[in-house]
């Protein structure tokens, strides 16, 4: 059994109280994972809301068929009561913790750092542009401003700390969740696979509703643009690193290689999907979000499309007289990100996948018991 402690926050306290209600109905079970994990409970913890809260995909579906939405006294609101449960989650297992207020202030810490960042690269490089500027077609060309050495300390550091934080956070909200069962192979294959498929961002089928309660599907395709744009860029990187280390070439490659062409397609998903999400964002229904996560929202996707857009403005213009200028944008752009991603919405999609796998191990092992 659970422990009792909501007292932590008021969104602790009502996300408690609306699960309670729910877990007494339980009318709408079969839109998404959040009903049957509940179900498994009676009484809730942070560390439960916390994982419960991380299995909403904030679709909407429920609030469209609860009988005890507002204004029913009960007023049971799960996607915007989520929503914040959420944001707070992700400030509450932050690393260090005195950084979880950015979870607050995102839209000024993205906005802050991003500038920051940019400023700092343009500082640094401009001097080297009045000396070595023009085209950076060639092979090589990018080091002229900045050296391959400097390049890998500076981000190599900014990706290891965002990658170290972020597995800190994880330990702490997977504990704080209680034991798990074991996680099998088909487990973990199983949530991959709802997470790859975005499964529980189409409302139980229908999709998610606007504005005007008609149920749509664009919310998930949107998300699936910058999804897979942000994995095509990371592919790139990846390979790019291989060809630097493995077969001795230099960045920048011929626009037919593999690594530009992961790169160019990835920022194509991000740049077509990211303004769509904006769009879907404004509108859905206000009785759907949660206020305070808005800021954090709006920058985390300002941010993919500019990687995206000054990525492939780099990849555009690079044999003109405004490459200098754009690779010290787009890497700013790209080390703001790094800095930000543990303390901003990009933490959502990790939190939501480890939910998945918790989930998934937790029906595995009660298939398993109904068998025996």
């Amino acid at each position: 059994m659970d422990g009792t402690d909501t007292r932590g926050t008021p969104a602790l306290a009502e996300a408690a109280r609306i699960m309670t209600i729910c877990n007494s109905c339980r009318y709408c079970e079969g839109l998404c994972a959040v009903f049957p994990a509940m179900e498994r409970h009676r009484e809730f913890s942070p560390g439960t809301l916390a994982h419960l809260a991380s299995l909403c995909h904030g679709c909407g579906a429920c609030l469209d068929d609860c009988q005890f939405a507002p204004p029913h006294e009960f007023a049971v609101n799960v996607p915007r009561t989520m929503a914040a449960a959420r944001r707070e989650s992700y400030a509450a297992h932050a690393w260090p913790r005195l950084a979880g207020g950015a979870f607050d202030r995102g839209g000024i810490v993205n906005a802050a750092v991003i500038l920051l960042c940019v400023t700092g690269f343009l500082a640094a490089i401009m001097p080297a542009l009045s000396g070595a500027g023009g085209p950076l077609s060639a092979p090589g060309a990018f080091y002229r401003l900045m050296s391959h050495g400097a390049m890998v300390a500076v981000f190599g550091l900014a990706a290891l700390y965002a990658i170290f934080t972020i597995a800190a956070g994880i330990r702490q909200f997977w504990r704080a969740a209680g034991p798990a069962p074991h996680i099998g192979p088909r487990a973990l294959a199983g949530a991959l696979h709802d997470a790859m498929r975005l499964r529980y961002l189409d409302g139980g089928g229908a999709g998610c509703p606007d504005a005007q309660q008609a149920p749509r599907d664009h919310r998930r395709l949107f998300h699936h643009f910058v999804f897979y744009g942000f994995l095509l860029c990371f592919a790139s990187t990846c390979v790019a690193t291989l060809y630097s280390y493995g077969f001795d070439l230099e960045a920048p490659y011929p626009p037919t290689s593999l690594p530009v062409i992961l790169g160019a397609l990835g920022g194509i998903g991000l740049v077509a999907g990211a303004p769509g999400l904006l769009l879907e964002k404004r509108r859905r229904p206000p009785a759907f979000a949660d206020p305070a996560s808005r800021g954090m929202d709006v920058a985390f996707i300002v941010t993919l499309f500019l990687l995206g857009l000054t990525g492939l403005a780099l990849l555009v213009l690079r044999a003109t007289s405004f490459a200098g200028i754009l690779l010290c944008i787009h890497l700013g752009v790209v080390l703001g990100f790094f800095v930000t991603m543990p303390y901003g919405k990009f933490v959502h999609g990790i939190w939501r996948l480890v939910a998945l796998v918790r989930h998934a191990a937790e029906f595995e092992a009660e298939t398993a018991g109904t068998q025996k």
